[in-house]
């Protein structure tokens, strides 16, 4: 409908995403209500600003409807194969979101996306985190931020008992109420990695070893 009565694009990706933003959050109300989950959010304060690059880990398979329900005005990268499927084409296309195969326009797209005012929102490991719970973040994230000399949000998400894991079949309910904790933690500041390294490839890569050991870190101290 937002395709067909509003014809600016930008305008019709905002109206797309507010709505997309509303939808997440009334779907994880009714979750709540009904039972199925319960949880709490540390930090959401920090997420009430503009041109956020919100970079999280992925345990489960809502992750992103959790994120995105707290986030206004996000953007996502979003997987190739929603473009083709057609329940999901109308509205990814509708709120503009960055596919991931784009080529090498991808990392510029994300730096005008953030730039633009929106917040992006990107698990850097690429995929869910696998049932052992060794992180293995991709570099695109972290060129993203180096390049486009953006400090990075990282966003820690908990889950017990672990449900909608990777390679779990999303019929598979866990004996007892999942409960989620996501921790908005401070800004990390990318300005010292570039000054650091004599390349940004160099500078991407030492980031991307940071966040790795960084959420390794404090995922494991929220679990202590």
């Amino acid at each position: 409908m937002l395709r067909i009565g509003v014809r600016q694009r930008e305008r019709r990706a905002a109206l797309a995403r507010g709505l997309i933003h509303r939808s997440f959050a009334a779907f994880i109300g009714m979750m709540k209500a009904l039972g199925v989950l319960s949880y709490e959010v540390r930090g959401s304060e920090k997420l009430h600003r503009r041109g956020l690059l919100v970079l999280a880990n992925h345990p489960s398979l809502i992750d992103v409807v959790f994120l995105v329900s707290l986030i206004r005005h996000p953007d996502c990268v979003v997987k190739a194969s929603l473009i083709r499927n057609p329940f999901t084409r109308g509205p990814v296309q509708t709120a503009d979101f960055i596919c991931n195969d784009s080529g090498a326009g991808l990392l510029e797209d994300c730096i005008a996306s953030v730039r633009s005012g929106s917040n992006l929102v990107i698990f850097p490991e690429g995929t869910r985190t696998p049932p052992s719970g060794a992180l293995h973040l991709q570099r695109g994230a972290a060129n993203v931020a180096i390049r486009g000399r953006i400090d990075v949000t990282p966003v820690l998400i908990r889950c017990h008992p672990p449900t909608l894991t990777k390679g779990e079949k999303w019929y598979r309910v866990p004996p007892q109420r999942v409960h989620f904790v996501i921790e908005v933690q401070d800004d990390i500041a990318v300005q010292a990695f570039v000054d650091a390294a004599p390349s940004e490839a160099l500078a991407a890569r030492r980031l991307t070893d940071h966040l790795t050991h960084y959420f390794a870190k404090e995922l494991q101290r929220a679990h202590a």
